[in-house]
């Protein structure tokens, strides 16, 4: 399988041709992109989103899905490595120690977030995206109505009617080799992409190497004018070394060095994850269609810890349908969407030693099992939107989630110790949300939303160190507030996009370390997330058009601050809330000179982080420089070429690219906060693509 990528790669270029390729058909390899005019929002109504794709992607690796999230105001993805990160919106999540929680993520519109909210972002290879869409705030309520909001990632598709293949082949620092190899097909009723993508790296740090296989098959039929048919396979398979996080001392002497015990235990994870998923849409009428899709995702999990070794294995499994149309009222059309999401798993975890001490220097080795235990755990969602246009300039969309959430823990190591079973039935939730648009003119326009969110506390954040359920354990609940503008000017080459948001967030679970990699929650008080967003880019073309220049500017301010919180007799509130940047800029200029040539330099400013509730202990703000440069042209009718070369921190800044907040040192240890980004590094790819 690891040199499978080759042997196809060689297939491809000696395949046998067919008709000629329609121009920019080929996966985007034709042109360099400097427009994402192929974005296709998939939150529907007036809901504000953000959508990246092609144009984004373009700036940064293939290896790199952060940075390009990481491009969007109020995004923020704290990334320890490949297999390590957590994404924020707008503050939320920043607490989170390990893993991303507080947001919905969805893969071609299927629910890909566990039943205990979990979500993995690391999971899917950015190469095999058409682009990501982002919800920001609980507003959208047919994704959820989470306080982190939503992430619609869509896979990419077949541009028009072709037939072709395609190959991205891309090596680097640290004995980076990737290779992405592409199917894609369009006849007008079958719709078919299939990929086989495989990643190896030996990373930056000690103990940081990292291999994924990845398969992906995304098809459709058009089985009549008012039937389609959809399968969606998704499957990966990684071994990720987990080097750790390191104390300020290690972390400025050496970011490259693994923490002693991840290191002496050679500590890592494997994960073995498949996704499958059948959609039928039916269009009953010009005014009336839906969508149903029945799905079920597999998760076989190993993570050798110096403390113990975990293995996990969860079977989900559900439904989403959605009604969508339009009906008159008052000599006006409305549109309206409606269903429900139901996401059922079953978890299987068991823990046991880890012997590496006795292991003669050779890593983790399994010893006594100490635990055992499974998981059932349930969550629905129903939920319905109604947009209104009041008048040609004016709009309103209602929407409406109803959430129940459901765990249930079995301890089956000691299953007469009821004291380590037990479950818990979150009461019914009521999620309302309103937008408002207004259109100053066909380039103009501003919008508001009022909406309720919510946050499930997951089925581990409950548990007690002893394993013991604490009922008090609440969910969190807010209000999210915004109002902004979307503005189109200097015939439409001038784009701004200002947000101003406002959330107010109830019950928030504080996490405490008690011990070395042991935990308790609690709800400790409220907090109070505002911020402002910006985003403005700007086109410019010489009278040629030979050359093509794209400056952009995304900034975000947060203020985000404790509101009402007492830990253990000591006032935190009025603190900056932990974990959270309080200035994000990222400034970038895409160039393209005589078509086929483009030079993209980025920016990005991130200030510092308070790392303890207290804010007596902050990590320094740094500045990055990206490059990536290239030249992409079609050579014949049938085949395109593309060779690309890029360069990670320009300056070889050292830098936290993630840091842990509230961490605490044992044993005459120091706190470990930080998480190193890389040096600098250096990559280039060549680009193949072939018509049939």
């Amino acid at each position: 399988m690891k040199y499978l990528h080759f042997l196809l790669f060689f297939a491809v270029i000696f395949g046998q041709a067919q008709d000629p390729i329609d121009k920019d058909s080929v996966t985007q390899l034709e042109e360099v992109i400097l427009i994402d005019a192929l974005k296709t929002k998939k939150v529907i109504g007036i809901t504000p989103s953000d959508v990246i794709s092609a144009k984004t992607f373009q700036n940064y690796s293939p290896v790199d899905i952060v940075s390009s999230m990481n491009q969007i105001p109020g995004v923020y993805v704290l990334s320890g490595a490949l297999n390590t990160n957590r994404i924020t919106i707008r503050g939320i999540g920043a607490r989170t120690l390990f893993g991303t929680d507080k947001l919905r993520l969805y893969y071609n519109e299927i629910p890909v977030t566990n039943g205990t909210g979990s979500s993995t972002i690391e999971a899917y290879d950015l190469e095999n995206l058409g682009q990501i869409e982002v919800v920001k705030g609980p507003k959208g309520t047919e994704f959820g109505a989470n306080l982190g909001g939503a992430i619609i990632l869509t896979p990419k598709e077949a541009l028009g009617m072709s037939t072709n293949f395609s190959n991205n082949f891309t090596i680097g620092s640290y004995n980076l080799i990737k290779n992405n190899l592409a199917f894609n097909h369009y006849d007008g009723k079958l719709r078919l992409n299939l990929q086989y993508g495989h990643i190896e790296t030996n990373g930056y740090r000690e103990n940081n190497n990292f291999e994924r296989d990845g398969f992906l098959l995304n098809t459709s039929y058009q089985l009549n004018s008012n039937n389609k048919l959809s399968l969606l396979v998704n499957h990966i398979d990684y071994t990720a070394q987990i080097p750790s996080s390191l104390g300020f001392t290690a972390f400025n002497e050496d970011p490259t060095q693994a923490t002693f015990t991840w290191r002496a235990s050679q500590g890592y994870e494997t994960n073995n994850q498949t996704l499958v998923g059948l959609s039928l849409s039916h269009q009953f009428s010009s005014r009336f269609k839906n969508t149903t899709s029945v799905f079920y995702n597999y998760l076989d999990k190993t993570e050798a810890r110096p403390f113990g070794i975990l293995e996990e294995i969860t079977n989900g499994f559900g439904f989403r349908t959605l009604f969508s149309g339009d009906f008159t009222l008052f000599d006006t059309s409305a549109d309206f969407v409606f269903g429900a999401e139901l996401y059922k798993d079953e978890y299987d975890w068991d823990e046991f030693e880890n012997l590496y001490q006795e292991n003669d220097g050779n890593g983790s080795l399994k010893g006594a099992q100490f635990a055992r235990n499974k998981e059932f755990r349930s969550q629905w969602n129903a939920f319905t939107s109604v947009q209104y246009p009041i008048s040609d300039s004016f709009s309103a969309q209602l929407g409406l989630n109803l959430n129940k959430t459901a765990f249930d823990l079995q301890d089956r190591f000691n299953p007469i110790n009821t004291n380590n079973s037990g479950s818990r039935d979150f009461d019914l939730i009521l999620l309302p949300s309103l937008t408002l648009n207004y259109s100053i003119s066909e380039y103009h326009e501003l919008f508001g939303n009022i909406s309720r969110g919510f946050t499930n506390p997951s089925l581990e954040r409950t548990l007690t160190p002893d394993g013991i359920i604490n009922p008090d354990i609440q969910q969190e609940t807010g209000t999210n507030y915004e109002i902004g503008t979307n503005l189109l000017l200097d015939e439409n080459r001038l784009r701004i996009n200002l947000t101003l948001y406002q959330m107010n967030i109830k019950n928030l679970l504080i996490r405490e370390q008690v011990g070395d990699d042991q935990f308790i929650e609690k709800n400790a008080g409220s907090s109070r997330h505002q911020g402002l967003e910006l985003g403005i880019d700007y086109t410019l073309s010489s009278p040629s058009s030979k050359v093509q220049v794209n400056p952009f500017v995304n900034y975000n301010l947060n203020h985000h601050k404790f509101t009402d919180f007492v830990d253990d007799g000591i006032d935190y509130s009025g603190n900056d809330l932990t974990g959270v940047p309080k200035h994000r800029l990222t400034i970038g200029l895409q160039n393209r000179f005589f078509t086929h040539y483009y030079l993209n330099l980025i920016y990005q400013h991130v200030g510092s982080i308070p790392l303890t509730d207290a804010n007596d202990r902050y990590s320094d703000a740094f500045n990055l420089v990206n490059l990536r440069t290239g030249y992409r042209k079609k050579l014949t009718p049938k085949f395109t070429l593309g060779v690309n070369f890029g360069v990670n921190n320009v300056f070889d800044v050292l830098y936290a690219r993630s840091v842990l907040i509230n961490t605490q040192g044992f044993g005459g240890a120091e706190p470990r906060y930080y998480y190193p980004g890389d040096g600098r590094n250096f990559y280039g790819g060549l680009n193949l693509a072939y018509a049939l």
